[in-house]
C-alpha cells in the first residue's frame, strides 16, 4: 500500500533519530517531524551490488542548484546531501559517500558546462540531479530545457552512471510562474523513456506530506522558495527510504 512502511524501514528510521540527534542543532521534535510515508523505490543496481559485496562502498553525487547546495539551511550539515549521507551510512555503513555539487542560481545549461569536472570525474555510481526551478522562474523554453537535460543524462549514462532526476519543490515563488508544471513533466518524461534513469518527484512527495498534515509552508523558509532545516531533513528521509526500499530484505541493516 502507498502509505505503508516496510518493517526494515521502520527499524532503520528509529536508528536515524539517534543519528539526527547527534547533529548540531537538531532537536527530538525536529528529528521526528517528517510524515511517516513510504517512498516509491528508486531501483538501483549499483546500490544492490554494493550491499551484496558486503563492502557497502557507494559513491553518490548530489548535482543541482541552490536546493542541493543548501540555501535556506542553517549550515551545510543540514543540506539534504549531508543528511542523506548520514541516513545511508546508518543503514549501510561508513562506505557511503554523498558529495554535494550544488551551485546556487544554476540551471540545466549552466550545469552541463561543469558536468564532466564536477560529476563524471568523481566516478560516482549514482547521480541525483535536482534541476528545473531556475528554468521555470527565468521562463526558459521547456523544450530547450528538456534538450539540455537529455544531453546531460546521455553523458552520464554513457559513463555508466545511474541517474535520479529530482523535480521542483512546491513553493509560492515557483507556482507564480505560468507553465512551471511543464518542467516537472519534462523530467518525468525523460525518466520514463530512458533506461537507468529514475524520477524522484519532490513535488508529489510534498503533496503527500501536505495531505498527511505537514503543509509546504512548514518545510520552506521565509523566502517562499528554499527548504528550511525541517524540509531538507524530510527530503533526505524520503530519498533514503526510496533507495533503501529497493534493496532485497536483509541487505540494509541497522548499525
Amino acid at each position: 500500500m502507498p502509505g505503508s512502511v516496510r518493517p526494515e524501514t521502520a527499524r532503520y528510521r528509529a536508528l536515524l533519530v539517534g543519528v539526527l540527534l547527534a547533529l548540531p542543532g537538531v532537536t527530538q521534535a525536529g528529528a521526528a517531524s517528517c510524515p511517516q510515508l513510504s517512498s516509491l523505490p528508486i531501483e538501483s543496481p549499483a546500490l544492490i551490488e554494493a550491499s551484496r559485496q558486503g563492502s557497502h562502498a557507494l559513491r553518490i553525487v548530489a548535482f543541482g542548484s541552490s536546493s542541493t547546495a543548501g540555501s535556506g539551511a542553517s549550515d551545510t550539515d543540514h543540506a539534504y546531501p549531508a543528511l542523506l549521507q548520514a541516513r545511508l551510512r546508518a543503514a549501510l555503513g561508513p562506505g557511503v559517500t554523498v558529495m554535494n555539487q550544488g551551485v546556487g542560481g544554476e540551471d540545466a545549461d549552466n550545469m552541463l558546462a561543469r558536468l564532466d569536472r564536477d560529476v563524471i570525474a568523481e566516478h560516482p555510481q549514482i547521480v541525483i540531479w535536482q534541476v528545473g526551478a531556475n528554468a521555470a522562474m527565468r521562463r526558459m523554453d521547456p523544450v530547450r530545457f528538456a534538450g539540455f537535460v537529455r544531453e546531460g543524462v546521455a553523458r552520464l549514462r554513457q559513463a555508466g552512471i545511474e541517474v535520479v532526476l529530482m523535480d521542483n519543490q512546491r513553493a509560492p515563488r515557483i507556482a507564480a510562474f505560468p507553465n512551471h508544471e511543464r518542467f516537472d513533466a519534462a523530467l518525468a518524461e525523460i525518466a520514463a523513456s530512458t533506461p537507468g534513469v529514475t524520477l524522484f518527484s519532490r513535488g508529489r512527495m510534498m503533496d503527500r506530506w501536505a495531505a498527511a498534515g505537514v503543509p509546504g509552508e512548514a518545510l520552506l523558509g521565509q523566502d517562499g522558495l528554499h527548504h528550511n532545516d525541517r524540509g531538507y531533513a524530510c527530503l533526505a528521509d524520503a530519498l533514503a527510504d526510496a533507495l533503501l526500499n529497493s534493496l532485497p530484505t536483509g541487505l540494509a541493516h541497522a548499525r
